[in-house]
């Protein structure tokens, strides 16, 4: 579990304006282990990106991890209505 959130906040860190407002929840249900990343507002974008391209390679790594749990990965990102 550990692996994967550092994995998740190495990325994320340079990315952003604001890299001390970046944070990464753990929440575990049935079926998964869901990382909620929330970061700045006005650094929402640049994790998003371009037609979204970047958050789906930051998924694509994140996914492919094995972790030691039966569960799924799922990563979310929270914005200010969501959180």
């Amino acid at each position: 579990m550990t692996d994967v959130r550092e994995l998740v906040l190495t990325i994320v860190r340079p990315l952003v304006s604001h890299p001390d407002k970046v944070f990464l929840e753990v929440t575990e249900s049935d079926q998964f282990m869901e990382y909620n990343l929330s970061v700045d507002e006005s650094d929402i974008g640049r994790i998003i990106g371009k037609q979204g391209r970047v958050i789906k390679a930051i998924r694509t790594l994140v996914y492919n991890i094995r972790t030691e749990e039966p569960k799924r990965v799922r990563l979310n990102i929270l914005d200010d209505e969501t959180k």
